[in-house]
């Protein structure tokens, strides 16, 4: 196995275990916001930390399943971009490890 398919697995691996935790805090944080727990809610900083950092998908899907914070222009925002650069982290990674680019 060549280094950049290691690379890409680590990638894979990262993105996979970022969106599931961000996934699951912003289940969390939905859960306290219904019970009306603000003392102990996850901080948007956060949840948009988590996102940036390789938890796009899973927020993506987080804000979907739970419909958490989907009025939120910046959240909106701040998810799509993440999850853009992310995919194209990942498709360029494919490309190298795939040899098409060098």
């Amino acid at each position: 196995m060549t280094y950049q398919k290691i690379i890409l697995l680590i990638y894979v691996a990262y993105l996979i275990l970022m969106s599931l935790v961000t996934f699951a805090l912003f289940l969390k944080d939905k859960g306290m916001a219904q019970k009306n727990h603000s003392e102990v809610r996850i901080k948007e900083k956060t949840l948009l930390s988590l996102s940036v950092f390789g938890g796009a998908i899973g927020a993506f899907l987080g804000r979907i399943v739970a419909h958490h914070k989907t009025n939120k222009s910046y959240f909106s925002f701040t998810i799509y971009v993440s999850l853009l650069l992310q995919v194209a982290v990942l498709v360029l990674f494919i490309l190298i490890a795939s040899g098409v680019l060098h």
